[in-house]
C-alpha cells in the first residue's frame, strides 16, 4: 500500500492525460495538493485553476482501515462540475472528431 508521502506526490505530479493536458478549458494542474492543517477551504480554493482543478488536502492515515486514508477534496460545483466540465467534455470530442464537421480550431478560434 502506498504511504502518505507517495499518495501526495502522485496529487502534486498528475497532468492528465496528454490529449486532455491541450485542450484549452484543461486546468494546467488538475490536482492540486495543499499541505497545510485548514485546506482546502471554498473560499480560498474553489477558483483553483480558474475553477477548473481539484484542490485536496488534510490526507491523513484512517484508523479504521488497514492501510486507508482519508482526505478532502474541493471542486467548483459550477465550473468544474457542470458548465466547464461540459465545456471539456467537448473539447475533446471534437479533438477525437466525434463532432462530425467541426473542429477545435472552429470551435477556440471561430
Amino acid at each position: 500500500r502506498p504511504s502518505l508521502d507517495e499518495i501526495k506526490a502522485v496529487w502534486q505530479n498528475y497532468t492528465g492525460s496528454s490529449i486532455v493536458r491541450q485542450l484549452p478549458s484543461a486546468p494546467k494542474h488538475p490536482v492540486i495538493y495543499i499541505d497545510t492543517p485548514d485546506r482546502p477551504q471554498p473560499r480560498r480554493d474553489r477558483m483553483a485553476g480558474n475553477g477548473m482543478s481539484t484542490v485536496v488536502g488534510r490526507l491523513r492515515s484512517w484508523a479504521l482501515m488497514d492501510g486507508g486514508v482519508q482526505f478532502v477534496a474541493q471542486a467548483h460545483n459550477t465550473i468544474r462540475g457542470a458548465a466547464g466540465g461540459s465545456i471539456l467534455n467537448a473539447e475533446l470530442l471534437a479533438v477525437k472528431g466525434y463532432l462530425e464537421g467541426l473542429r477545435l480550431e472552429e470551435l477556440v478560434h471561430g
